[in-house]
């Protein structure tokens, strides 16, 4: 672990910065691909991934690194998780004035998988809009609080005998986002939220999977003014 953590600090300095025991832990071959230290199921491990991949950046004749701009991760894939946490460690992490709220990461910009999905899941369902927060927070209550919305998905199935609940599945997925004029916003409600996840058929796995990111986002909102760091 020790090794580890100390490849993490060397990868985060510009080349004119690196002593020799960081160079060596970077280029030789014998300290790459080391097993990753935090065991676990794959979904819960904390992705550890360099704060800024090497491909934007440029390396200037001095050592020193500037970053290439990135492209915003695009709104017709929002689930390319991939992207959105190389989006969001480059323009969104700890030390910076805008962090994003619910994506659990440290200050050695390690992310929590689960976090980072229930973010992806709240991106595609608020339409950006003036209002986007509160709705937001309302899918991360309902998030946030276990079992609920498989007691909706039930009782929706008994109410609805004839036109049962089939959740979405497979490569390609048809979500509609929500609309609400900014003057009604505040109307929207928890059982709201929890119709638009029974509307585009949201399957209550996906809603456990994202407990985590309900937490951490509500942590965030009313306790803590940057990114949590006690979830780990």
């Amino acid at each position: 672990m020790l090794i580890s953590e100390l490849q993490s600090v060397a990868q985060r300095l510009d080349t004119a910065l690196q002593d020799r025991t960081m160079q060596i832990l970077l280029q030789d071959p014998s300290y790459q691909d080391l097993p990753n230290p935090i065991q676990g199921p794959e979904d819960m491990a904390i992705i550890k991934r360099q704060h800024i991949p090497s491909r934007f950046l440029r390396t200037k004749d001095d050592g020193t690194s500037t970053l290439r701009m990135m492209r915003a991760p695009d709104p017709k894939r929002p689930f390319d998780l991939e992207q959105i946490a190389q989006y969001a460690l480059i323009y969104g992490r700890p030390g910076l004035e805008n962090t994003w709220q619910g994506i659990a990461v440290d200050f050695a910009y390690r992310m929590h998988w689960r976090t980072l999905f229930g973010f992806a899941l709240c991106r595609a369902l608020c339409a950006n809009s003036a209002g986007k927060t509160t709705l937001v927070q309302r899918f991360a209550l309902v998030m946030a609080h276990p079992g609920l919305y498989w007691e909706a998905v039930a009782a929706y199935a008994a109410a609805n005998p004839t036109q049962p609940f089939v959740a979405q599945f497979g490569a390609n997925l048809e979500i509609r986002q929500v609309h609400i004029p900014d003057d009604q916003v505040r109307n929207f409600s928890d059982n709201d939220a929890i119709c638009v996840l029974i509307h585009n058929r949201i399957p209550p796995d996906w809603v456990d999977h994202a407990y985590t990111y309900g937490v951490v986002y509500l942590e965030q909102q009313f306790h803590q003014p940057t990114m949590s760091l006690d979830v780990f």
